[in-house]
């Protein structure tokens, strides 16, 4: 292997944008978790992998990371315009047409088999998108835990000589 090839896992480990995005979301994503346990009383350990629910967590991973990009890269730089583009997609897409899809899955959920020629897999999965406050609690949150993890922790890679540092 030659030495770019060495350093590619390297490189990955030293994006701060990448990983604070992830983790933007993955944060998001466990929130969901601690707002099932206060707001309905329950310990249910598989919202923190079904999609829907408050907050968006692909809210939080795009505009997390498009502000991570912007504070990286500059707001007027052109990456930025793209991840910006990127993240408003993402978040339209999720309270629209995701939203509405989950929708006509409820519908369709509601309809008597003996309709149907060839049977479907029953239920199909409702909670496909987010509301809008869903979206925007998300798209807080990303930029929140993003740039505050980027400008103090920095990348995983920093983080760890930091922490070996500190140890050594």
């Amino acid at each position: 292997m030659d030495d770019v090839a060495l350093s590619i896992p390297l490189q990955i480990l030293d994006n701060g944008v990448l990983a604070w995005g992830l983790a933007a979301c993955g944060l998001a994503q466990l929130s969901k978790l601690v707002i099932e346990l206060i707001v309905f009383r329950r310990w249910r350990p598989a919202v923190v992998i079904e999609t829907g629910g408050m907050p968006s967590s692909h809210a939080a991973l795009v505009s997390g990371t498009a502000a991570a990009v912007g504070w990286q890269e500059g707001f007027a730089s052109s990456v930025f315009a793209l991840a910006a583009t990127v993240a408003f997609v993402v978040m339209y897409d999720a309270s629209g047409v995701r939203r509405a899809a989950g929708f006509t899955a409820e519908r369709l959920n509601a309809l008597p088999e003996s309709l149907w020629q060839t049977p479907f897999e029953k239920p199909l999965k409702e909670r496909l998108g987010h509301s809008r406050t869903e979206v925007l609690v998300g798209s807080l949150l990303g930029p929140m835990i993003a740039l505050l993890g980027l400008n103090f922790l920095g990348s995983p890679l920093q983080l760890t000589q930091l922490i070996t540092n500190a140890l050594g």
